[in-house]
């Protein structure tokens, strides 16, 4: 399939979902499912179809009881590796206190509470559906390079992924939508939401020469801002024009531009993003052919170091997969948004895959390292030798949080798997700030039904995704936002098929 099909004319279908995600295709299959006759507007064209979620790594944040129960989902290929493995259960209450926590309890208890208890279920329907699911075996650490004998342990809430990461998550989705014979229109932004009052009936579409009206209940599922600079610099601030995207070009924000044009209450963390360490030769809009390679996540085994020689973090506050999604913020604010990421040959076998797609910068001496990365060698060799004489001995444990740590004077403290960096010869990985989505977003309440400025539910008017605001404030849990679009989603759906019921 190369474009786009005909078989509905667009002008009255009963559910209207704007967007083609995971977010959005989730509702698609959940509306169509509760006997509604569905369309998908897709902004982008075939080729670039699947928005931000097809340049994912695929991670679905699920509460889960360990292997066992992981072991229905995913399939037959990666269950060979539960004898290998170790994994805790991740339960509700643990995945609720790591949400809250990193977002400093101003989350929705609400909406995350709905995202947390119902993403085991949510799952379970999508392989139902025919979406396949994996053990996130060699996310962070390539299994090959463990040592042998010690097992790889899979952190609880990061363990779970799409099988093919966003790439297969996006082909089983659309699979199941062309299954079910639902209408995808590609190159159909959609510009406006026809309203009547606080109630939407509809949207426009903008084509080349005109604007085509679609009627029916609408899901909003066109994702944040983050790839707009006008946008971006008027809510995220200063400097954030000039940041890279690393997902589609089209999350443009016009759909949320749209929803608070009408109405829609604005909520949630405007001011804050997921922007995460990029490799600083990534291209500055997101690439299919290397969809999220060339994020940088292994921080947490080497030191951050900013254009003077300087750290400017603590690399080791957390699991990666709880400090990711802000460490962007952080590298973005040091000179020209630049940063190099220094390891020794204790730890250069820890690198995750993607580090592959970069070109490191290694030299024996220290001195010899900032000269080719450009900058004062005498600044960092006394950074590392202050962090060097701050550590102590202990058990280094890439796998868990060791509690190894370090409070060098002058310094941000480095409160895990904190190891002198002593040992050449000595590696570099430069990077910068990358974008994947934004924060605020309009209302919804906990059927996915939109809420305008007067706080009144906006009948007819859905969303779900990074469209919407109140989940995530100043950081954020890996995996929890593909899991957000996915709960909501099928709850959107299902409430705008059995809206439209009740109004024929």
């Amino acid at each position: 399939m190369t474009g786009q099909v005909n078989a509905v004319d667009g002008t009255d279908v009963d559910v209207v979902i704007v967007g083609a995600g995971n977010a959005a295709l989730v509702a698609a299959l959940s509306a169509h499912e509760n006997g509604a006759r569905v369309l998908v507007l897709e902004a982008a064209p075939w080729e670039e179809r699947g928005g931000n979620s097809r340049f994912t790594g695929g991670i679905f944040r699920i509460a889960h009881d360990g292997m066992e129960s992981l072991l229905p989902l995913i399939t037959e290929e990666s269950a060979k590796w539960k004898d290998r493995v170790d994994l805790d259960p991740y339960t509700v209450e643990t995945y609720s206190d790591e949400y809250a926590r990193v977002s400093r309890g101003r989350n929705s208890d609400v909406l995350t509470s709905a995202v947390i208890e119902e993403s085991y279920e949510t799952v379970s329907w999508m392989v139902e559906k025919g979406v396949k699911f994996e053990l996130a075996v060699g996310k962070l650490i390539d299994p090959e390079k463990i040592d042998e004998g010690q097992r790889y342990r899979l952190p609880p809430g990061g363990a779970f992924r799409a099988a093919d990461e966003g790439i297969g998550l996006i082909e089983d989705l659309f699979h199941a939508v062309e299954e079910a014979g639902i209408e995808v229109w590609y190159d159909a932004p959609v510009s406006e939401l026809i309203m009547e009052g606080s109630t939407c009936t509809g949207v426009k579409v903008q084509r080349q020469d005109s604007h085509q009206e679609v009627r029916g209940n609408v899901v909003l599922a066109s994702g944040g801002f983050e790839a707009n600079p006008q946008m971006r610099q008027k809510w995220l601030g200063p400097g954030w024009d000039l940041v890279k995207v690393r997902g589609t070009r089209f999350n443009t924000g016009a759909g949320l531009a749209a929803a608070m044009n009408a109405g829609a209450k604005a909520v949630g963390h405007w001011g804050g993003c997921h922007a995460v360490p990029l490799d600083a030769n990534a291209p500055d809009v997101g690439d299919l052919k290397v969809t999220d390679k060339m994020s940088r996540y292994s921080y947490p085994f080497a030191l951050l170091i900013n254009a003077e020689g300087q750290r400017f973090v603590d690399e080791g506050e957390d699991h990666v997969w709880l400090t990711y999604a802000k460490t962007g913020k952080s590298v973005r604010a040091q000179t020209g948004a630049w940063a190099f990421q220094l390891f020794d040959s204790k730890t250069t076998h820890l690198l995750e895959p993607r580090y592959s797609t970069g070109t490191p910068i290694v030299a024996d001496t220290l001195s010899e390292l900032a000269a080719k990365l450009g900058v004062p060698a005498e600044a960092v060799e006394r950074t590392v030798h202050d962090y060097n004489a701050a550590c102590s001995d202990g058990e280094f444990d890439p796998f868990g949080r060791d509690g190894l740590s370090a409070k060098p004077s002058g310094q941000p403290a480095k409160s895990n798997w904190a190891q002198r960096i002593d040992q050449g010869p000595y590696t570099a990985y430069t990077v910068t700030c990358g974008i994947t989505f934004t924060y605020g977003g309009i209302a919804v309440d906990e059927q996915a039904r939109a809420v305008d400025f007067a706080g009144r539910v906006m009948p007819g008017l859905f969303a779900t995704g990074e469209v919407t605001g109140g989940f995530f404030y100043h950081n954020y849990p890996a995996g929890a936002g593909l899991v957000r679009g996915a709960v909501f989603g099928r709850k959107a759906g299902r409430h705008a098929a059995l809206a439209g019921k009740a109004q024929s």
